[in-house]
Parts: structure tokens; sequence; C-alpha cells
């Protein structure tokens, strides 16, 4: 078995929710020995967000959680008792890295800010990942992933003109901003290994998001000019939008496509085996215009054909009319049928799919992107595999999330190096759960 690039480096991880776990996520699946504590006082906020397997709740039954925590060993600590702050010094000696995503102050509070994580081991580089960043106004502003979209400015541009603003699917910002994260981290680290010297990585998750606005930022900058709601219209291509397909009666792997609660109320309770399939369509160019104008007129839809929509400038101003037209033309194609026939046009198009579509598609199977681990009350689920392929280096996902506090004396004993009589003490106290 090769060795993995982050071998040796070892974690301590008080990260929770998306951002954080997300990206040591990135750490333990490249080699990083990471420990992740957590409380059964307050237990983790995913653990307690569905899915759950089997439908069934339960603290240890979050696929959300499992998703992101692969890889790590839990610990339950209770950080509110005097003996904590001594064992967690006790483990930062051990540790190269500590994580943390809490309100700024936190670490402060429990006596673990970084001068007194530094104290005990100067190497230490000290990840805080924090809505707004450290100091200034603001910086104790609570929220998650949603409330960021919207001081970022997303929330005001993503919905439809006739209709309010919406957020971005889930908690975006937490997508996102785990690529800038161990990126940081990791030339952290090998400052660390070059210098022996340690460093507070300040994050702000609004910063980080903001370059994704980059040019909406400069338009309102040098021009003045707002984003408007323009629903999946796009400024420099027409037509640009979703449209609707043939519905499928079975998956691409002919198994029967069981029908959604909405499906089943708009088709008043009856189970037609039906199912919404939808398909992009993206024209940037004249060139471009006239392959899609030619493939509907091949199946008898001429209207597109008309002198209202020769030009960029005209489709523009005759949008709406333009993608009923499309939509009553898409509406009776297989979408993959469609998709191959446009694609092989010069039109650019592809499928939307659903997750279920997710599994069954042959280029992420191939890439064995979701990679199916044993969890012991769970069972078996799938977890993401990491989207960069290292040839001679590349990463394993072989353990699945922890069970609520399962690895805390394997952990404090085997890999910190807590004798019999510290661990018991510590038991016996009531510091561990």
């Amino acid at each position: 078995m090769s060795i993995l690039p982050l071998e040796g480096l070892k974690v301590l991880d008080f990260c929770w929710v998306a951002v954080g776990p997300m990206t040591t996520k990135y750490l333990s699946e490249y080699g990083a020995t990471v420990l992740r504590v957590e409380s059964a006082k307050r237990p983790e906020t995913l653990r307690r967000a569905g899915p759950f397997a089997g439908g069934q709740s339960g603290i240890n039954r979050s696929g959300y959680f499992a998703n992101y925590n692969a890889n790590k060993y839990g610990l339950s600590i209770d950080m509110g008792h005097p003996k904590a702050p001594e064992l967690i010094l006790r483990i930062a000696e051990w540790a190269d890295v500590v994580t943390e995503n809490f309100t700024p102050g936190t670490l402060e509070r429990w006596g673990l800010g970084y001068d007194e994580l530094s104290r005990v081991n100067p190497r230490i580089v000290l990840f805080s990942a924090s809505m707004l960043g450290r100091g200034g106004p603001m910086q104790t502003q609570p929220g998650f992933g949603a409330v960021l979209s919207s001081l970022a400015g997303y929330t005001n541009i993503i919905g439809w003109p006739d209709r309010g603003p919406v957020n971005p699917y889930g908690a975006y910002t937490d997508f996102v901003c785990p690529k800038f994260a161990v990126a940081a981290i990791l030339a952290a680290v090998d400052r660390q290994r070059a210098t022996g010297c340690g460093t507070h990585l300040d994050m702000s998750q609004l910063e980080t998001s903001l370059h994704f606005g980059g040019p909406m930022l400069l338009d309102a900058a040098v021009n003045g000019r707002e984003p408007e709601l323009v629903g999946n219209r796009h400024p420099a291509a027409s037509p640009h939008g979703a449209y609707p397909c043939a519905p499928e009666l079975h998956s691409a792997r002919g198994e029967p496509v069981e029908p959604s609660f909405d499906q089943l109320r708009m088709s008043g309770g009856v189970n037609t085996g039906e199912t919404d399939r939808w398909i992009t369509i993206a024209v940037f160019t004249d060139q471009q215009w006239a392959a899609l104008r030619d493939e509907m007129a091949a199946d008898g839809v001429t209207d597109a054909q008309s002198g209202e929509f020769r030009t960029f400038r005209v489709r523009k101003a005759h949008e709406d009319k333009l993608d009923g037209i499309i939509a009553g033309w898409t509406a009776n194609h297989d979408r993959h049928e469609l998709m191959r026939r446009l694609q092989a046009a010069g039109v650019p198009a592809g499928v939307v799919n659903d997750t279920r579509d997710l599994f069954e598609d042959a280029q992420l199977q191939h890439r064995n992107h979701f990679t199916w681990l044993d969890h012991p009350e769970m069972g078996p689920y799938a977890t993401d595999y990491t989207e960069s392929h290292l040839s001679a280096t590349p990463g394993r996902l072989d353990r699945p999330a922890p069970l609520l506090g399962q690895d805390t004396e394997h952990a404090l004993r085997e890999i910190v190096g807590l004798s019999e009589a510290e661990y018991r003490e510590l038991e016996e106290a009531g510091a561990l759960e």
C-alpha cells in the first residue's frame, strides 16, 4: 500500500457543521491522523441533520455527518469540565495542526487560544474559520452558510424577476471555502517544517466567498450597475435556460422510478411512474443558434425560423416567446438523446441530473467518486471521494465516520500517549463523555 502524502501529519480537530469537517476530510483522506473532538452534551449540528439511514433519526445515523467525517477518530470530551483545557493542551503538544470554526473568542474562553497553544507547542498551526473573520465590529456575528450567502450578496442575485430572491442550494459558502482552507493549511505546514515556526490562520468565510462574485463586484464598482434577478438567463447568451423533457418511466439502468411526493400531489395522488426531466441549453454564438434552429426545424418546429430570432439582440428582446417555443420542442424528447444530438451539432447542452442519476453516472462510476463504507450503525453508505486523483499517492477512504466518542480511549492512550492511570483519572472525573 502506497504511503500517503500527508502521512505523519497530526491534526486536533474542533471543526463542526460543514466548512470545517469538509476541510479536515481532505487531510484525513490523504493520510493525516485527525482526532475529532465532540461533546455528547452539545452534539454536532450535522449529527442531528438528515437524511438519516433508513429514515430513522439518531445521533449516529446522519448521512450528512457521515459524508464529511470519514477516516477520522472520534473523541468525546466535556469542554466545560475544569480538566478539559489541560487535556487539550496535552493533545496540542502531540499535534501539528489545530482546526476550529467556532465564533471568535470561544477557544480563548477555554484558555486554548493561539497564545496558550503555542506556549506548549511553538510549532503549532492553528486554523480558525469564522463567519466574518476575527476583529472588527461584527466578529461575533453568528450564523451558518445561508446567512453568509446573504451577506456576500448571492441571495440578491438568485431568483426570478417576478419573485423574491432565494439562497443558493445549501450552505453555499461552506462548500467553496474548504478549497482555500486546505491550501492555506498546507502552506502553513510547509513553513512549519522548514522553519519550526507556528502560524495562526484567520479565515473569513465572507471574504473567501466574495472571490466567486468578482464580476458583479467589478460591475458595481466600475459601472455602478447592480445585478438583477434573471432566473436562468445570461447577459451574453440567448437562449440560455433549463427546458422540460419527456418524463422517464425507468432509470438509466431500467429500474422503475419512484415518483416524489410532489409528483404524486400534482398527478392527483396517482402513481404515473413518471418523473420530471430537464435539459439545459446555452447558446452564445450565432453559429450555435443556427445549429439549434436547424435541429428544431428537422423535427418540424419552424417557429424559431422567424426573423425576430435572427440575431442575438432580437432574441434577447423576444426571450419569453423563444423559451416557450424551445420548451414545447424539448418536451417531446428524451433528455439524454437530445443532449447527444445537440452536442453533436455543436450546441452546448447538458442533462439535469437528480441524485439517483449521480449514482448511475458512468463517468462518476469510472472514477470511483462514490466510496462505500460500512458504518457500525447505519450499515453501508456512500461518501464522496476526492475530486483530484494523485497518480503516485492517491487518497484513501477506508474508515467510516466515527460513532460519537467511539475512539476516545484508543486516541488518547494509543495515539496521544496518555498512560492508563492518566486516562482513568480523566474518565472518573467526568471529563470524558
